[in-house]
């Protein structure tokens, strides 16, 4: 196999504990054969953050700042580095990835395009029309610059050569299922001081409350589960654009706890502790063209999953979760009490999620297409290894 000989290198300003895509990555191709490393600094910046220097010069020129920092540092730990054959760079790279190219011309660069910028302000800047446009040519330079370009659903996809690879879910979803989470009573680090019954319903919810979340029509789902009577222990983990208006919306219900976020070492055990895990219900066309982290996570943990029903997400999750139009809370809200009536019918929820995770949503079922194209490339341009690197 091609890639038992070869050295991938994990590359770029990545937060693997805020996104944990690459860690899905890095466990696919290291249980593939290949020779994983990183050369990793992390650059603090929100999303909020990325997309306000778009418009706003000063927020421009702290993040610039910021990333310049952090390219000195990755540029010193890259030339103490072996010359790799391939160097991934990492989820929101799309500057990253110009600096990947500069150090190691002749590697094969992937550029792991899961959110392209366009996509991100399109979702949280609805109408800016001259950002948008900034936002593509920032896209199209970094995806002009990389020779593979890996994105996570057929909708993503813009000029039809780049390769499918799903979210997935890291090993430790899987084995916060293994463990044993979600098999007695209660939320994990919770304090049960709502009065809620142990036999109540756990929903959980986590994300960064982007409109594509659609976090106001949880809330609003939430609400009228409570005035049918349906008892629910629900934990809203996170924070972000709507977590206000969500919390506002919602009021005072019993049984519903809000919480900013967890460690997210311990997110996977938490998450397993719950019998539904939430997907996203929102209306943007980015709600219509990506699968969110979450509901793999939640499936490998062993939860049930709730999410909206789009094309993608149908694609990818087929009969392993429960769907309800997006952005309709009262069809959230039938699907939930639906659940909590008949737990059996949560249970067979919950297996059937389990299953299918455990069949194509580990490491390395979803770098199988990464893989393969990898090997392409290497196999066809196996000389241009052969001159140093371009330091």
């Amino acid at each position: 196999m091609t890639g038992a000989a070869d050295r991938v290198l994990l590359f770029g300003t990545f937060d693997a504990a805020r996104h944990p895509r690459v860690e899905v990555l890095a466990e696919g191709l290291d249980a593939a054969g290949y020779r994983v490393d990183r050369c990793n600094l992390a650059w603090r910046a929100s999303t909020a953050e990325r997309v306000a220097a778009l418009r706003n010069p000063l927020v421009a020129a702290r993040l610039v700042l910021r990333l310049l920092g952090a390219w000195v540092g990755l540029w010193r730990r890259a030339r103490r580095l072996a010359d790799p054959e391939v160097v991934v760079v990492g989820y929101l790279g799309v500057l990253d990835v110009h600096l990947a190219r500069r150090l190691w011309p002749r590697a094969v660069i992937v550029l792991d395009h899961l959110a392209p910028v366009g996509g991100i302000v399109a979702d949280r800047a609805a109408g800016a029309r001259l950002r948008a446009r900034v936002a593509g040519w920032v896209d199209a330079r970094a995806t002009a610059t990389a020779d593979v370009v890996v994105v996570d659903t057929e909708e993503h996809a813009v000029t039809g050569t780049e390769v499918v690879v799903p979210v997935g879910a890291p090993a430790a979803w899987f084995d916060a299922r293994a463990k044993g989470h979600g098999t007695g009573g209660g939320v994990a680090d919770v304090d049960a001081a709502d009065g809620t019954s142990p036999a109540a319903l756990r929903v959980v919810f986590f994300g960064l409350y982007t409109p594509l979340h659609g976090a106001v029509t949880v809330a609003e789902a939430l609400r009228a589960v409570a005035a049918a009577g349906v008892d629910l222990e629900v934990r809203m983990l996170g924070t972000g654009q709507d977590r206000a208006a969500a919390e506002a919306r919602a009021g005072s219900l019993p049984g519903v706890v809000w919480q900013d976020w967890v460690d997210p070492a311990r997110l996977p055990a938490v998450v397993a502790d719950h019998d539904v895990c939430l997907g996203i219900f929102g209306t943007t066309p980015k709600a219509a063209r990506v699968v969110p982290n979450k509901v793999f996570q939640g499936a490998a943990a062993g939860c049930a999953v709730l999410t909206s029903d789009t094309a993608p997400q149908r694609r990818l999750l087929g009969d392993a979760a429960g769907y309800v139009p997006a952005g309709d809370p009262a069809a959230l809200a039938a699907a939930l009490t639906a659940l909590a009536v008949d737990r059996r019918r949560c249970d067979d929820a919950r297996v059937a999620a389990a299953g299918h995770a455990d069949a194509a949503f580990r490491p390395t079922a979803v770098v199988a297409p990464l893989r393969a194209a990898l090997e392409h490339h290497l196999a066809g341009h196996g000389g241009r290894h052969d001159a140093g690197p371009g330091r």
